[in-house]
This record gives structure tokens, sequence and C-alpha cells, in this order.
């Protein structure tokens, strides 16, 4: 019996592995897809922003004089005419640089996923030498990454919620364009993306199961090339275990993360003939002592959505709200 349940350890533990690499070339291929459109916006995008910024207000400054200048003396109708336009085709650039409210929370789920996987490397010495700038970094920007998490998670169970249909709710052009300059710059979805890719392609996911479950139970895990096969999608495990407090909080993490993104799905449509079900999987997780089964079905969950591309086409959904004429323009040059 003993064996059993080590075996049925080990294999928990070669899934998640297995599950985090092929995660890796859905990292690599969203990345990519994001660094081209924000490429599409034009170089460096903070810089971009700056000038942006010191234009405008000098386009605002000019505007006042001419108008001062038009109630005095009269004409100036035509530069006044030309300035507005100017201002309306630099008011359409800050708005396709900037993130909605909804592409924002997005970002700082990432940066909570993020500090939360940079701090457990850090407290299990997984990749030492890079861990603790990485962790230091992530956690200033999210320093309550777990309770954010499942906050959203929470929230996501509720109908009504993340659905942005106060027009107010998508308003893009912040009021000051140093916004620009910070959180609300495109570049931060990008910057957290990178982050995310790096993760992946260091294997931090499955570095981290590991040492949790080495640290729960020290002798159980000898992982070895002769071990059975494992149990692929619709085959029955074998008698769960439970998992440990750290175990059992990293699955209630993701379960959340799961629940927060299939409800962003189903108010945009996405995936519209599974959304509703996934989303009320995920909703009915949770109240009971979570098994080794639940771990499972959390790395199976993810890897589902990124093969099913669900953070892109979130993407190219809120764009379409955010910049409908440019997003028709870039879907057909892409023949779409």
């Amino acid at each position: 019996m003993q064996v059993d349940m080590l075996q049925e350890e080990n294999e928990s533990l070669l899934e998640k592995l297995r599950l985090a690499e092929e995660r890796c070339e859905e990292a690599e291929a969203r990345a990519r897809q994001l660094e081209q459109q924000v490429a599409s916006l034009g170089e460096g995008v903070s810089m971009e922003a700056r000038l942006l910024s010191r234009k405008e207000a000098a386009l605002q400054q000019r505007e006042a004089a001419l108008k001062v200048a038009a109630q005095t003396y009269g004409g100036k109708g035509d530069e006044l005419a030309a300035l507005r336009t100017e201002a309306e085709s630099l008011r359409t650039m800050t708005r396709r640089m900037t993130l909605s409210q909804e592409e924002m929370e997005e970002v700082v789920l990432k940066r909570c996923w993020l500090a939360r996987y940079w701090t457990l490397c850090l407290s299990y010495g997984i990749h030492a030498d890079i861990a603790r700038a990485k962790q230091e970094y992530w956690s200033s920007l999210a320093p309550l990454s777990l309770e954010v998490v499942l906050e959203e998670g929470q929230k996501a169970k509720d109908e009504n919620s993340l659905l942005y249909n106060d027009p107010e709710e998508r308003e893009t052009v912040p009021r000051d364009l140093n916004e620009l300059l910070g959180d609300g710059n495109v570049e931060s979805m990008l910057l957290v993306d990178k982050g995310l890719r790096e993760l992946t392609s260091l294997k931090v996911d499955g570095a981290v199961a590991l040492a949790m479950a080495q640290q729960r139970r020290p002798t159980a895990l000898r992982l070895t090339d002769d071990m059975r096969p494992l149990p692929i999608e619709g085959q029955s495990f074998s008698e769960a275990y439970e998992l440990s407090p750290e175990e059992s909080e990293d699955v209630q993490f993701k379960q959340a993360w799961l629940t927060y993104f299939w409800r962003r799905a189903k108010n945009h449509r996405v995936e519209a003939d599974i959304a509703e079900e996934r989303l009320q999987f995920w909703i009915n997780q949770g109240g009971q002592p979570l098994t080794s089964h639940d771990a499972i079905h959390v790395e199976r969950g993810l890897i589902e959505l990124k093969k099913l591309g669900i953070e892109t086409q979130l993407w190219k959904e809120t764009r379409r709200l955010v910049d409908p004429e440019n997003t028709k323009k870039m879907q057909k040059e892409n023949g779409f």
C-alpha cells in the first residue's frame, strides 16, 4: 500500500513536469504575438508616450493662444481646425497605447503570479542566483499576490462580474497622459508576458511542485525512467493522496486563476461552446480537502487555457473594443 502511494505521488509529479514542458511552447508563442502587436504601435512605446505627452501639451498651449488671437483679431480658423485634427489623431494613438481597465486587471493578476512563484523559488532555493532579485521586483508590484488572485477568483463566481458594460469602464484615454509612463501603458502587458515566459522556460512550476512534495514526504520521491505510464485524459487515477497545506494553497491559487479567465471568456463569448461548462466546473471546485487529483486537474486546466489561446483571444476582444478601426485593419492585413 505504501509503495502504491509513493508511486501515485511520483506519477502526479511527472504529470506536472510534462505539462510544464507543454506550457513552455505556448508561452513563447503568446509572447511573440504580443511583441508583434506592441511593435505595430511604433518603436519604443515608453518613448513614444513621452513624446505624445509633450506634443499634446504643446498643442493645447497653441490652441489656447490661437483662440485668444481669433477672439482679439479675428481669423485663424483654418489653423484651429488643423490643430483640432492633429489633437484627435494624438488621442487615437493614445487610446491604442493605453490599457483598458479590464486589461490592467489582467496585468495585475499576472504580476501576482510572478510575485508568488518567485517568492516560492526563494523559499525553496530554486534558481537561487536570480530568485531574490526577481522576487523583490515582482513583489514590489504585487505585495499581496495570493490574496488578490483568490479575491478575483471569488468575484468571478458572480454571474454579473467582469462585464464592463459601462462605457466609462472601457475608457482608455487617461485624463493625465503621464499615466502612459506607468501601469496604463501596453508595455506593462508585454513586460508581464515576458516575465511569464521566463518563468516557464526555467520550469519553475514543476520545480516548485517537486520541492513541495519533497518537503511533505522527503523519502518518497525518486523519479526514475522505469515508472508506469502516466494516466492520460479520460483514464482514472489510482487512490488519491491528501496535499500538504502549501500544495493545497497552490491548487486554490490556480483554481481562482482558471475561474477568472473562464468568466472573462464567457463574458466575451470566447470558446462559447465550452466556456459555460468550464466556468461552472471551476466554480464548483473547492469546499473539500484537496487531493492529488485536484492538483492534476488544475495543471490540465492551465494547459487547456494555453492550447485554446484564451488569453490571446481575450486580448483581441479587448483591443477590438478599445480600437475597432485598427483591429479591422489588422484583421484585413492578416487575411481574417
